[in-house]
C-alpha cells in the first residue's frame, strides 16, 4: 500500500506524538486509499476507493457528520495498525456508508464494503454516534487483511463491521448504528470492551451475530436494542484460549425478532459455549427465538449468572421456546410466563404481532415503556461490572450508565 500520508486530506493531529499536517481538509474528496492518519474535519465527504490502513502509532480521527462514502467495486477495508476515533454527535453522527444510489432493497445486506479490522498493534478503538451500514463484504485472496494475517486469514470469509484482536486493546463504541450488514456486527478476539447505547438491527442474510465475543474479551453490554439480527443478539463464547478469560457483564439491553431468520439450533438471542463467564442482568427478549441457550457439549462457567429478565412471546410457539430446560437456561426472579401474550411489556409504539421473520426496521418504533409494564421495578442494581469507573479513551472517560430498576434498554416514557 502507499505509504505516503495524503497531505490534502488532513489538517494537524491532536496526539503529541503524531506528525502535524496544517494543510486545510476539502469538504468533498474521493480517491482516498493508502496509509491515512490526521483528522478528517467536521462536515466532510471521503469518498473511499481502495483499502485504507492507519499506520502503527498514528491515529485517525473522524469529526462530527463526516460522510464516509465507500465504493462499492474495490469495497476497501479500513485496516487498523494504528488508533480510529469516530467523533459524531447525536445531531450529526459520522456515517461509515456507500453511494446513495445504491442505498435499497437489493442491498440491505450489504457486503458492499469490508468493515473496520483492528491488528494487535491497534491500541484504542473509538465509535460514538456512528453509523455504519451496507457492509461485510466477502475476502479475497487479494484482500489486505488476508495477505496481512488479519481477521480469518482467508478468502471465502464475510468480513465484520468491527473485529479485534488486541486483549490490552480499549474499544468502546456508544450511541452507534450497525445495520445491513451481511454476517457479524462484530467478531471480537480481545479487548476491554464498552458498548452502550447502540441500535444493531437488519442485519445477517443467512447468518450473523449482533455482539460476538470470544476469549480475552472482557466486556460491558449495556442499554443496547437488538432488533432481527439473522441469528443471535449475542454470541457470548471463550473460543480461543487467550487471557483473560471471556468475562460479560451484559445488562438493560432490550432484543426483540431475533433469530427467526435462522431456523437452527443457534438461531435465538444469546448463544453460551466453551467456558464463557457470563453475568446477564434485566434483559428484555420479547419475541425471540428461544431464551438464553446453552452449548451442552460445552457450556459456559459456572459462575455465570442470570437474573431479572423479562420474556414476551406473541404466539405460543415463541412462548414454548423459552421456556428453561437442557439447553434453556432459567435465571432468577425472572418474569416469564407460559401462554402467549403474557408479560406484554407495553411499549410505547411497536406492534408486538410484528412479524418476527421480516428484518424490516420502522425508525418510528418507541421501545419506551408505558405505565403499568411488567419491566417497571423489576430490574436489579446490585452487582459488579468490568469497568465501573469507565475507560479512558482518547483522553476521554466513557462509562456506562447505572443499572436501573427496570427491566431493558428504555424506561418509562
Amino acid at each position: 500500500m502507499c505509504a505516503v500520508v495524503m497531505t490534502a486530506l488532513f489538517t494537524g493531529c491532536e496526539k503529541a506524538n503524531v506528525d502535524v499536517d496544517t494543510s486545510p481538509t476539502p469538504t468533498n474528496t474521493s480517491g482516498v486509499s493508502g496509509e491515512v492518519y490526521g483528522i478528517w474535519t467536521k462536515g466532510s465527504v471521503i469518498r473511499v476507493t481502495g483499502d485504507i490502513i492507519i499506520p502503527v502509532n498514528k491515529s485517525l480521527t473522524i469529526e462530527e457528520g463526516v460522510i464516509v462514502i465507500m465504493d462499492t467495486l474495490a469495497r476497501p477495508e479500513i485496516i487498523l495498525n494504528g488508533n480510529l476515533y469516530s467523533m459524531g454527535t447525536a445531531a450529526n453522527p459520522v456515517k461509515f456508508t456507500i453511494e446513495e444510489s445504491y442505498r435499497n432493497q437489493a442491498h440491505r445486506f450489504g457486503k458492499m464494503w469490508g468493515g473496520i479490522l483492528a491488528a494487535k498493534t491497534n491500541t484504542e478503538l473509538l465509535l460514538d454516534n456512528t453509523i455504519l451500514e451496507y457492509g461485510g463484504a466477502t475476502t479475497t485472496e487479494a484482500s489486505t487483511s488476508v495477505k496481512l494475517g488479519l481477521y480469518k486469514a482467508k478468502s471465502g470469509e464475510n468480513t465484520p463491521a468491527i473485529w479485534t484482536s488486541n486483549v490490552n486493546s480499549k474499544v468502546v463504541v456508544v450511541n452507534s448504528t450497525f445495520r445491513y450488514f451481511n454476517d457479524d456486527c462484530t467478531y471480537l478476539e480481545g479487548g476491554k470492551i464498552i458498548f452502550a447505547n447502540n441500535k444493531f438491527y437488519s442485519t445477517g442474510a443467512t447468518g450473523g451475530e449482533g455482539i460476538n465475543i470470544k476469549s480475552g474479551c472482557l466486556a460491558d453490554i449495556a442499554y443496547n436494542l437488538f432488533y432481527s439480527t439473522n441469528t443471535n443478539a449475542l454470541k457470548l463464547s471463550n473460543t480461543g484460549d487467550r487471557v483473560p478469560q471471556a468475562h460479560v457483564v451484559a445488562f438493560n439491553n432490550t432484543l426483540l425478532n431475533t433469530g427467526w431468520r435462522r431456523p437452527t439450533v443457534k438461531g435465538g438471542s444469546v448463544w453460551l459455549e466453551s467456558t464463557i463467564y457470563a453475568e446477564l442482568y434485566n434483559n428484555i427478549f420479547a419475541n425471540t427465538r428461544f431464551g438464553i441457550k446453552r452449548d451442552t457439549k460445552l457450556p459456559e462457567d459456572s459462575r455465570s449468572v442470570f437474573k431479572n429478565s423479562l420474556y414476551y412471546g406473541y404466539t405460543q410457539l415463541g412462548v414454548d421456546q423459552f421456556q428453561p430446560g437442557k439447553d434453556i437456561v432459567g435465571g432468577t426472579n425472572d418474569v416469564i410466563g407460559t401462554l402467549a401474550g403474557a408479560n406484554d411489556p407495553k411499549f410505547v409504539n411497536f406492534p408486538v404481532s410484528t412479524a418476527t421473520d421480516s428484518p424490516t426496521f420502522n425508525e418510528s418504533w418507541d421501545f419506551h415503556l408505558l405505565e403499568g409494564s411488567p419491566a417497571l421495578n423489576k430490574g436489579i442494581k446490585t452487582f459488579t461490572r468490568n469497568f465501573p469507573d469507565g475507560l479512558t479513551v482518547n483522553g476521554i472517560v466513557y462509562t456506562t450508565a447505572e443499572p436501573s430498576s427496570y427491566i431493558g434498554a428504555f424506561g418509562l416514557k
